[in-house]
Parts: structure tokens; C-alpha cells; sequence
């Protein structure tokens, strides 16, 4: 090989070393936005905890759902495990299998979304929507905001696993899976967040 040919592979492989990593450092810029957003709806849902209009508490709304919520909390972190899966999966080259836990994962948050919808749908029709109250309207904003995350997240996943059994495993669909794992493990962080501060306290 000549040396010019020796110089435009390394050129090349600089240089998608240096866009993996501007991706990156984008992607947790990101990661640290969503945090702060969280944080917001977190102190909002603190502030207005009380603020219930003389009408349905936390105690009262919540009582009775911890074990749905707990069955809803379990989906996730099993789904994140299954994702954990899906990355040993890519490490060792096996794009079939990626696929495979990409999708059971997918299922799992499929589940989850809808056990979240299904919650709401049942609030709405008793009554508990999201105008009755300062306390709902801050509920359903910090639930439904990690709902919708959650809800890109599976498009996301679809779109990857696509793109995985299109072009197999290469530099660009690894970094994808890599973004989408931190995705994923931050949206369960604050799940275990909103479970604990939202249902488990407020049953307090």
C-alpha cells in the first residue's frame, strides 16, 4: 500500500473519530438539557403538591395504583436490562441478536406507555383531569413529559433496528445504539425519580 493510500485511511479514520466524538459530547449536552427540564418539573410538582383545590390528594389518588405503577416500574427496568443485552449483543457482532433485544426491549416500553395512557384515561374519566387542579396539572405535566420521552425513545428504537437490518452493525448504527442506551438508562433514572417523589411519598 502506498503511502498515500496509508495517509487516507488515517485521515478517514480521524476523522470519524472526531465526528463519533463531537456526536457524542453533543448527545450528553443534550442528556444534560433534559436533566434541567426534569429538575423543573420535579420543583413544580413540589411546589404545587398541596395545591389541590379542596379537591383529590396524592394520598388519595395514589393509594391504590402503587401496585399498578410498581408492575409499570418493573416493564422499564427490565426493559433496560434487555437493552444492556442488546449492547453485549453488538460488542460480540451479533446484528440478529441486536435486533432481537432491541425489539423485546421496544415490547417492554410498548407496555409501559400504555399502562401510563390507560392511568391517565381512567383519571380523566373520574374526574381527576388535568384542569381540576394546580396539583394534576403539575402531575400530569411531569408524568406525561417522561411519557412522551419514553414514546420517542420506541420510535427511535424502531428506526434504528431498521437501519440495523439494513446496514448491519457499523460505525454509525453503533453510535446510534451507544446515544439510544444512554437514552434509555437516563429515562429509567428518572422513573425510579417520579416513582419514588410522585406515588410512593404522596401516598404519605
Amino acid at each position: 500500500m502506498s503511502s498515500n493510500s496509508l495517509n487516507n485511511v488515517h485521515d478517514h479514520s480521524h476523522h470519524d473519530t472526531e465526528t463519533s466524538e463531537k456526536v457524542l459530547f453533543g448527545f450528553w449536552i443534550y442528556i444534560l438539557s433534559d436533566c434541567i427540564l426534569f429538575s423543573c418539573l420535579f420543583a413544580t410538582y413540589a411546589v404545587l403538591h398541596h395545591a389541590t383545590f379542596g379537591l383529590v390528594t396524592s394520598n388519595t389518588l395514589f393509594s391504590n395504583k402503587l401496585p399498578y405503577v410498581l408492575i409499570e416500574t418493573f416493564l422499564l427496568l427490565i426493559s433496560s436490562f434487555t437493552y444492556g443485552i442488546s449492547k453485549f449483543m453488538l460488542l460480540s457482532n451479533k446484528n440478529n441478536k441486536v435486533i432481537f433485544w432491541l425489539f423485546i426491549t421496544f415490547l417492554l416500553g410498548l407496555s409501559f406507555v400504555c399502562m401510563e395512557l390507560r392511568e391517565f384515561h381512567e383519571l380523566v374519566i373520574d374526574g381527576y383531569g388535568p384542569n381540576k387542579s394546580a396539583f394534576l396539572s403539575a402531575f400530569f405535566a411531569l408524568v406525561g413529559t417522561h411519557g412522551l420521552h419514553v414514546s420517542c425513545g420506541l420510535i427511535w428504537m424502531l428506526l434504528l433496528m431498521f437501519q440495523l437490518k439494513k446496514h448491519g452493525i457499523t460505525s454509525i448504527t453503533s453510535r446510534k445504539v451507544y446515544c439510544l442506551s444512554l437514552f434509555w438508562h437516563f429515562l429509567d433514572i428518572v422513573w425510579i425519580f417520579v416513582f419514588t417523589f410522585v406515588y410512593l411519598i404522596g401516598t404519605l
